[in-house]
Formats: structure tokens, sequence, C-alpha cells
């Protein structure tokens, strides 16, 4: 390779063959997104979900094969970093134009490390912060679909715009019947607008492509009047007869929230411009963090990689300390939080007790199993990190006494630059949205109930119910997604900031498929009934859900909600009913909204 080359092109040639890669990750992500409507349409559920499941190996997969062609035409870890300085140059003015820049310099960045073998993600060789203004990018081909559509309605043409705006997506399927539904939708919009003035400006504005889930497709937009925006999102689902309905008219930006949840599936979007999108949805949902809603996208990089520069920030703007997570230590994971910032941080323990029998690389498998899995609302999604360096003095010295005895083999703490500031890295993390554990949550019932006054007596009642009521619930909606917890106990649930009960340690997790649910057997005599110990044969699989009771409802006022509502999860019958459906290919509704919103309530 002569000097020349290496003066001239060598940088250029680096930079392209990355935006090579890039460019070839982002038309396989689109094909699978844009092919979810075909599959919709055809009813293909269980292709629905194989194509969410493997488009999340995509980026791995694309970033592999860059580093590789990069080693191999260029041998790009032998090269000085005056070379990848002047590679990242050339690349940022490949981006100028680009229609994805955001996520094409979180792909650089991936790639860098990995060739670089730069341990932590403070360097001078990545994207730190953005180069490339992702505002106002525009496809102007001639031909190109815009990232929105603006639909301008009279009272008198309301219902006529509603049927347009579902018929431009051009669904291949038949609809029961449009007019009625798009009535029903009207409906719905006259009761936030019947008393309204309609001003000058008044639109409807609509996402171009559909958003495909599970066995939904939601149209999401927002209605414009004056000075007010108003989100809603019209769920389309297929009826018992195979027919399409709209199935609810979702409006506000709470409802879009849990649409949007971090604790379920990411959404199969055709997306040309991922900014717009994300730009559009932000105004729909302010108090959404926007890596939240790439993840929800389906760009769980970009996500990761703004979820890093939020937290980054936050740090530099806060000085309180990192510490042991309140509530019930884990037995498998170790949780530390910075009480100013709205995340755990999860560590796998080094050493588990013996009734865990595990490893850590097959709960690394279990926490993959539920990011490729439906998590219908009821798992939280998590971030995996490596490598993450933090200032040592944001660190309570219990906190890293108990990373040192249960986490040895993920701790580092030393002054890597040798300027006389300590850091610590831990090797291998897992990052979720914070919780109240349930069982803090009812234990704070528990003490109104009992100390305090009438009517705190009274909401901590009405707090019981439903907490219990949602916790059942959660556990049906994971038996629905063929999911069985394992571990159920009241602390591996959490509470969410709008009081949903969420799913959180997945060391035990287990497909219904894969367990054999049994009743367990009758005493053979009077020595059996009497012993404390299990005196039948227990497989590794086996599961005898009447055991369920004694562990969760020693509290009166929690086991008479519980039987109220949830007696069935502890009959074996329920379970194993559940498990031949799943079995013989049913794929169960779950929906991301009440039953009550659903317009059949109200025909």
């Amino acid at each position: 390779m002569s000097p020349q080359r290496l003066d001239s092109t060598l940088a250029f040639d680096i930079a392209q063959a990355m935006l090579d890669g890039f460019n070839r990750h982002y038309r396989l992500f689109r094909h699978e997104s844009a092919a979810a409507k075909q599959r919709f349409e055809q009813a293909d559920w269980h292709g629905q979900q194989r194509a969410q499941r493997d488009r999340i190996a995509f980026y791995d997969t694309r970033v592999k094969e860059a580093v590789q062609r990069l080693e191999q035409e260029f041998r790009a870890g032998e090269q000085p970093m005056e070379l990848w300085h002047e590679a990242k140059l050339h690349y940022i003015g490949l981006l100028i134009e680009h229609h994805q820049p955001e996520c094409a310099e979180t792909f650089f960045n991936s790639v860098t490390t990995k060739i670089l073998h730069r341990t932590y993600f403070h360097n001078d060789f990545i994207f730190v912060r953005p180069a490339v203004s992702t505002e106002f990018i525009e496809n102007d081909e001639p031909a190109a679909t815009p990232t929105y559509r603006a639909y301008y309605p009279t009272r008198e043409t309301l219902h006529a715009n509603i049927v347009r705006i579902v018929t431009n997506f051009q669904l291949k399927r038949e609809f029961d019947d449009l007019e009625r539904d798009a009535r029903r939708v009207l409906d719905a919009m006259n009761a936030r607008l019947a008393h309204v003035k309609l001003r000058a400006n008044f639109q409807i504005q609509v996402l171009s492509s559909l958003f495909f889930r599970n066995k939904g497709a939601y149209v999401v937009g927002k209605l414009i009047n004056g000075f007010n925006e108003v989100p809603f999102a019209l769920p389309i689902l297929h009826d018992d007869a195979g027919k399409l309905v709209i199935d609810a008219c979702l409006f506000g930006e709470d409802e879009l929230l849990m649409l949007f949840s971090f604790a379920r599936a990411y959404f199969m979007v055709d997306m040309e411009i991922p900014a717009a999108y994300v730009q559009f949805l932000r105004t729909l949902m302010p108090r959404k963090p926007r890596g939240e809603i790439y993840s929800s996208l389906g760009l769980a990089k970009q996500g990761k990689t703004l979820f890093y520069r939020d937290f980054l920030y936050h740090q530099k703007h806060s000085s309180d300390k990192f510490r042991i997570a309140p509530g019930i230590k884990g037995m498998v994971m170790l949780v530390f939080d910075l009480p100013s910032f709205p995340y755990v941080f999860k560590v796998i323990k080094d050493h588990y007790p013996p009734q865990k029998d595990t490893t850590r690389e097959q709960i690394k498998g279990k926490y993959l199993l539920v990011k490729q899995h439906d998590r219908v609302g009821r798992m939280a999604d998590t971030l995996e990190y490596s490598q993450v360096a933090f200032a040592r003095d944001r660190f309570e010295d219990s906190l890293i006494d108990e990373i040192r005895q249960h986490c040895p083999s993920q701790l580092v703490v030393g002054d890597r630059d040798g300027d006389g500031h300590e850091e610590v890295v831990i090797r291998h993390l897992y990052i979720e949205r914070r919780m109240i554990p349930l069982n803090i949550y009812l234990a704070e019932a528990f003490d109104a109930l009992e100390h305090g006054d009438a009517t705190m007596a009274a909401a901590a009642r009405v707090q019981i119910e439903r907490a219990v009521v949602d916790y059942g619930n959660a556990i049906k909606d994971l038996v629905a997604a063929n999911i069985f917890p394992g571990d159920m106990l009241w602390k591996n649930f959490g509470v969410t900031r709008n009081g949903k009960v969420v799913f959180y340690d997945y060391d035990e997790i287990e497909y219904v498929s894969d367990c054999n649910f049994r009743q367990v057997p009758a005493a053979r005599n009077e020595e059996d009934e009497m012993s404390g110990e299990v005196w039948y044969r227990v497989g590794p699989r086996d599961v005898f859900p009447e055991t369920f009771g004694p562990f969760l409802l020693g509290n009166p006022t929690v086991r008479e909600v519980f039987m109220r509502h949830h007696a069935d999860l502890l009959d074996p019958t329920f379970w194993q009913q559940h498990k031949e459906r799943i079995r013989a290919g049913h794929v169960h509704d779950v929906f991301p909204y009440d039953h009550e919103k659903r317009f059949e309530h109200h025909a």
C-alpha cells in the first residue's frame, strides 16, 4: 500500500465502506419492517412474531460484516489513529445529505469500537455528540412519500376524511364495515370537538406508515385546532371472520404512552427518515425520551446511544451518589440506582445460592429471550451495556463493597487516565426503567391501612385491590404470550408511574409450552401429609400452581382480593388449557389499551 494512497484515499475509502455497511443494514431493516404490512394482511401472526424477533439481530450482524470487510480490505486495526480521525471527518461529509445520519453515526461508533478495541465509550474516535443535524430532513425524490399527511376536514366532511385516512394506507384485506367504523371514530372525536369552535387551521395529521405489532396495525396522528393538539391512534384488527375492523380510538398522551410503552415489543414501521417520525411522535408524547421512541420503532441501538448521552448529561448536572437499590436483594442480580435518575442498573452476580441452579450465560440468555419476545406490556425492556465507566466519587462505599463481594469479576476500580480521578468500570450490566417493587408498594398500603386515618385507609384498600388485580392480570397476559414467570413473588414485579404492574426478574422464566403443570399428588399416608419436605417426584420443569398460595397470599386482605379475581391461577387446569392452545398455534390478543375502550363494548 503506497504512502500516496494512505495520504489521499484510504481514510475516505474506510469511511465509504463503513457507510456501505450501514446502508445495507438500514435497507434490510426497512425491507423487513415494510413486509409487516403484507404479513398483517395475510394474518401471518407467527411470521410477524418471527420477523420481530429476527429483526433485532440485524444490527449486530451488519456490524460484524462491516468489521470483517474493513479488516480484510484495509487492515483497519493496524492503521494509525491520525487516519481514523480523518476517516471520521470524511464520514461526516458523507452524511450531509443522508436520510438516517444519526443512526449512521451510531453504526460508525459500533464498528470503530470493535476494530480499535477501545475499552470505554468516551474517546476521540466516536460520535459522543451528533455531528449532523436531523432537523428538517426531507426526501426530495418526486415519488417520495411524506413523513405525514395532512387532512383539512370540516364538521360535515369529517366522516369522509376518516374513511379517506384509512383507505390511503391501501390495506389489501376487506373491512367488515369501514363506514360504520368511521362513524364510531367520528363519535369519539365529536366527544372532544362537539363544544369546540373549529379554527381556521383545523386539521388531522397522520403518519404515513402504519405501525404494526403482533396482531394489530395502528394509525397514529393528531388533531390540530387552534393552539391545541390532541394525539390519537386507531387500532385496526382482524375480526373473528377475518375481516378488518377499527377496534378503538385512543386519545391523549397517556393512552399513547401505553401504546408505546417500554414494556411492549418494538413496532414495525416503514420509515425513510426515522428522525422525522421521532420528531412527530415527540409532539404526541413530549414526556417520553427520544431514546425510548427510537427503541419503540425498532431502532434499539439508536435508543441505547441516546439513552447513554442523556445519562452522561444527567451525571454532569447532578451530585447524588449511586447506592444499593431499595427493596429485597436478589439472589442472582445486584441492583443499584442513582436516586435522581429514573432507571436501575443490574449486574449478574458471580455466585448463586444452591436453589438457583443457573449460570451467567443462562441468565443472559433469559434476558435475550425477553428482548426478542412479545412483552405484552408486562415485561420491562432492558438496555444491555458492556464496559461502562462511572466516576468513583459518585459511588457510595457500601455499594462498592457490595459489588466486590458479589460481582468481583464485573468490577474494575482505578485511575485509567493517570489524572488522579478514579473510575468504576462495570464490565456488563442491564439498565431498566425504575419501578416501585410491588412488595414495597403493598407494604406502604398495609401501613396506611393499619395506621392511617379513615381516608388513608380507604385509599389504601383501593391501592391494594388495584395492585393485586393487576398483578393477576399481568401473569395472565404473560401466559397469553407463552411466558411462565417462574418466580412469581411480589418482589419480582414493579408498579409503573401509571399504576401498571410489570414483571422484571427474568432469570427463571420459561415458555409455558415447555412446562408441565401438575396437581400435587394425594398424600400416600399420614407421614407424607405431615412432612415438611416434598415427598413426591418433581421434574425440572414441573410446576404445581396450587403451591403458589402459601407464598403469595399470607395477608388476608390480599388473599380475599386474589381469590375473588384470580383463583384460577392456582388451578393447573388454567395453565394446561393455555399451554394446549399455544401448542395448537393460537396467538392470543393482548391489547395495549383497556377493554372498555373497544368499540364492540359500545355497539
